[in-house]
């Protein structure tokens, strides 16, 4: 079969930024509304009164300094807080359309590739903008590309599942240049009110394009295997769904909005991470020290450490594990595939590296690949 190597990739990041401490004086003007509308409810103790957030809890508990959003003003209004998004008409592209079309045509420059010549389109992300038309087909259209196009949701890994299958098809001849595409609007299913999540969250976009190696320009890098795994957790959960308007009793807004239980998920995923790219290593007769960069999800700054010291049987450096989520935060399945756009520029040719995605499912996926 014929072997895939990722030839190019794109970025977008919106135009606006929130600080911690801009986010943090929303969220205790909101907290503060509160406890007083509330009074006497928690005096009687019927009510728990809500905590106060800080610029220095949300570094502590994540390694957050600030997040792009695509709206920053809904999100900071305390009457509102969330994004404001016009209705756009069936007639013109959604928000999510735009943003991968943007990171799509960064990806296609870097590997000298135009639209016409991609043949299968992948959007994997966390969650999709509408349930059809897909995305995937809406940006093929935008973008003018041949064949076929999809779009799939397995949480933060998303963009590893998306890039073994577009592997896939280019190694059994199905597709000759695939794009997975992975936009972001996380700000839009956080819930800005609940101090342990309200920090986590930004958006973005990112694209990958696939092609044959034989195909690839020098310095593209040849995939030399992928794994999947899932293992099913309610501990991150997402009720939004388009039964909840026939659901009775309804549920609540809070109810339709990301949560997690972050000390289940932080001791449950750090072993599922760290030993599917250990035990993926291994089969493809690697050892990690041979492995000069992993691109890790960018979910908290403390669960990455210690899944790359897992991993090497020491402390990583940050030129071993780079981070990113401080500027960005959380962007979901495009965070692992940022951490890898930005910081690719200095692997050798013949030096090995991992991506590694995981999160809601539970899901992780690695794929592991050689600079050419």
């Amino acid at each position: 079969m014929t072997t895939a190597a990722i030839t190019g990739t794109g970025l977008f990041t919106p135009a606006q930024s929130i600080s911690n401490d801009d986010l943090v004086a929303c969220f205790n003007q909101y907290v503060d509304r509160y406890n007083a509308g509330h009074a006497d409810a928690i005096e009687r103790g019927d009510v728990a009164a809500l905590a106060h957030s800080s610029s220095e809890f949300i570094v502590k508990a994540s390694g957050i300094k600030s997040r792009y959003v695509v709206d920053r003003e809904g999100i900071l209004d305390v009457d509102w807080m969330r994004p404001r998004i016009q209705t756009r008409g069936d007639d013109q592209p959604s928000l999510m359309c735009e943003m991968g079309v943007k990171a799509a045509r960064q990806a296609l420059q870097a590997a000298g590739r135009s639209a016409e010549d991609v043949d299968l389109v992948i959007v994997a992300c966390s969650n999709m903008q509408r349930g059809y038309p897909a995305i995937a087909v809406e940006i093929q259209g935008a973008l003018g590309a041949r064949g076929f196009a999809y779009d799939m949701n397995v949480a933060c890994a998303s963009a590893a599942f998306g890039i073994q299958a577009a592997a896939d098809e280019v190694r059994l001849g199905h597709a000759r240049c695939a794009l997975v595409i992975s936009p972001e609007i996380c700000s839009g299913h956080l819930n800005w009110r609940n101090r342990d999540c309200h920090f986590i969250f930004g958006d973005a976009a990112t694209a990958v394009l696939i092609e044959p190696r034989a195909a690839g320009r020098s310095g593209a890098f040849e995939i030399l295997g992928t794994r999947l795994l899932t293992q099913f957790s309610n501990n991150i959960r997402n009720n939004l769904g388009f039964l909840n308007a026939c659901e009775r009793p309804q549920r609540s807004w809070d109810d339709l909005l990301f949560r997690q239980e972050g000390r289940k998920v932080f001791k449950e995923v750090v072993p599922i991470a760290s030993e599917l790219i250990v035990g993926h290593l291994a089969d493809l007769g690697l050892s990690p020290e041979q492995v000069r960069r992993f691109w890790l999800h960018q979910a908290n700054l403390s669960m990455n450490h210690l899944i790359a010291k897992r991993v090497l049987g020491r402390e990583p450096s940050l030129e071993e594990a780079p981070v990113i989520l401080d500027e960005y935060a959380n962007t979901s399945s495009a965070g692992s595939v940022i951490a890898f756009h930005k910081y690719h520029a200095d692997i050798q040719s013949g030096e090995a590296a991992v991506l590694c995605a995981f999160g809601a499912g539970y899901s992780a996926g690695s794929v592991v690949m050689r600079r050419l």
